[in-house]
């Protein structure tokens, strides 16, 4: 006979939100690596001390972190989930009768007081700290680079950047005023001179790019500076869509993980964008770090004529020797004011002998064009020749093969936490947008590599 489910009669019921949370739920696994202890001293300053009590800012910073380890982009929807679904409830100590506070809560704090206080910057080096005592860092070998993530800007509401101004501090916006404020930043205004082609009003520090060789587009960047060892995210920065940009984060990021975290790497590993003469000096000169990067350089010619690969230099004589054994010299006489014989370029020209190369019978493969033929050479060119020098080595090799590492965790970013454009304006809206997300999948990662429950299936484990 079929059978009919009726109504119970109870009039109370004992429930247990921990009972229906099974021990392997990502959240139980979170919620033990997650210490919030910190934030309501940290926000204290920015409550007043008088009127109705706020909502619990803890509370709300685990309801962010619910639709970053989600990857619940819509606020309105988040606050709804957070209110069907039994787990979000349990994370966030709601309990069966707690109010979720509404979505325009979360507005006023991530422009207010979120932004103004610097809770987000501690809350992902207290998560990145426990990631350390876990033994997740080794702290031995460092890779960085950067992602591109769409703004919240319209190409429809731009201007052409060389119409552009800045409008009075007044009148500005928040994101305007941002953007002005970071003018002097190595990862913003300072990075470049070039005026953009586009100037988003809404978002003038968003960067117009066609890097993806598709549709160009308004986009951050968000560089990641991640441990080898299980790809520990160790510190994030945002900055604008350009190659200059992304190496001054990297600069900004590595000496924060010094000063902050006590972490200085042997070795960092990058791509070609990172293994510019200046960068290279920095690394090797000042940071005394090993650069396991490809060097950036222009140098080569593909005319058929010899580049400067094809000319000797000898550093203890100060001169270049070319392929027919002639010599190429800085200066050929003596000047009574010394000259340092650098250029605005930052190189230092050597040139051959006109005698020397007008009866040279390489010529035509050498200077066809010219006199005599002249090598530049970048004043930090001795830091390119160590990094060329480590290129073929065994532990080049592998240190290129851990740098896929960091562009996982920006496929895992975009793909799985839903993070393919920011919902923020301005450099501190993609600043907190950044940490939280980097925050989540630290946290995921403590979960996975630190599960409260042993695996079953002794293969797997």
């Amino acid at each position: 006979m079929m059978g009919m489910q009726s109504e119970p009669a109870q009039l109370f019921y004992d429930f247990c939100l921990d009972d229906h949370l099974p021990d392997e739920h990502m959240l139980r696994g979170i919620d033990r690596f997650l210490d919030c202890g910190d934030i309501r001293r940290e926000m204290k300053p920015f409550y007043s001390s008088i009127g109705r009590p706020s909502i619990d800012p803890e509370l709300m910073i685990r309801i962010l972190l619910v639709g970053y380890c989600m990857g619940i982009r819509s606020k309105r929807r988040l606050c709804d989930e957070v209110h069907l679904n039994l787990a979000y409830l349990w994370f966030c100590k709601l309990g069966l009768d707690g109010k979720v506070p509404d979505h325009s809560t979360f507005s006023r704090n991530r422009h207010g007081r979120f932004r103004d206080s610097d809770l987000l910057r501690h809350l992902f080096e207290t998560v990145v700290k426990r990631c350390m005592s876990e033994g997740l860092v080794r702290g031995e070998g460092f890779a960085v680079d950067a992602s591109l993530i769409a703004a919240d800007a319209n190409k429809q509401r731009s201007v052409s950047g060389e119409e552009w101004a800045a409008p009075n501090d007044e009148d500005a916006a928040r994101a305007v005023r941002e953007y002005l404020e970071k003018l002097d930043d190595a990862a913003f205004g300072a990075a470049s001179e070039v005026t953009p082609k586009f100037i988003s009003a809404a978002d003038p520090a968003a960067q117009w790019t066609g890097a993806h060789k598709g549709h160009a587009f308004f986009a951050y960047a968000t560089n990641y500076l991640i441990d080898t060892d299980n790809a520990v995210i160790l510190d994030v920065e945002a900055s604008r869509a350009i190659r200059q940009a992304e190496v001054g984060a990297s600069r900004t990021m590595i000496e924060r993980t010094e000063t902050s975290l006590g972490l200085k790497p042997e070795w960092l590993v990058a791509d070609t964008a990172y293994g510019s003469a200046p960068n290279l000096a920095w690394l090797v000169k000042d940071k005394k770090i090993t650069p396991h990067i490809p060097v950036f350089d222009k140098s080569n010619r593909t005319d058929g004529t010899f580049s400067r690969a094809d000319f000797t230099f000898d550093a203890d004589a100060n001169h270049y020797i070319c392929p027919a054994d002639k010599l190429l010299v800085q200066f050929r006489r003596t000047y009574d004011k010394p000259r340092t014989g650098i250029t605005k370029a930052g190189t230092k020209l050597y040139r051959a002998s006109k005698k020397d190369c007008a009866v040279c019978d390489l010529k035509p493969k050498c200077c066809p064009n010219m006199v005599a033929r002249k090598v530049p050479r970048d004043v930090n060119e001795d830091a390119r020749d160590v990094a060329r020098a480590l290129v073929g080595t065994p532990e080049y090799e592998r240190a290129r093969h851990l740098r896929k590492k960091v562009e996982m965790l920006f496929a895992h970013l975009k793909r799985i936490l839903r993070l393919g454009r920011l919902r923020l304006r301005g450099p501190r809206g993609a600043r907190d947008e950044f940490l939280l997300a980097a925050t989540a999948q630290n946290l995921r990662k403590l979960a996975k590599l630190r599960p409260l429950v042993a695996p079953t299936n002794p293969i797997a484990a």
